[in-house]
């Protein structure tokens, strides 16, 4: 809860960030640019580690599984690990360095 009162502000001025228009004018023309916004994944990171993965916003029930919350919650029984840390390691490392999946013309 300290944590969420911390970030507030921080995710309030994030979502003001996205709607955001710079406009100047450059060579006499009138130029129109919008703030696009990524996260670098550190914000989360840290709000997991003091909070759990459901107040981060995740889906899933922990980090080392692919169960969601909502199946996990229609079948406690056979609830299993299917990842290790370095393979965790590995998908955190791709997401990292494109977590949008651009292409390098993007």
């Amino acid at each position: 809860e300290t944590l969420t009162a911390i970030l507030s502000p921080l995710i309030a001025e994030r979502e003001a960030m996205k709607t955001s228009q710079l406009k100047l004018e450059m060579g006499g023309i009138q130029r129109t640019f919008q703030f696009i916004f990524r996260g670098t994944g550190y914000d989360e990171k840290l709000v997991r580690e003091v909070e759990g993965l459901e107040a981060s916003g995740s889906v899933y029930i922990c980090t080392l599984c692919d169960a969601t919350r909502l199946e996990a919650s229609q079948n406690l029984v056979f609830h299993s690990i299917t990842r290790s840390h370095s393979e965790n390691l590995q998908r955190y490392e791709v997401w990292r360095s494109n977590p949008y999946h651009e292409s390098v013309e993007e």
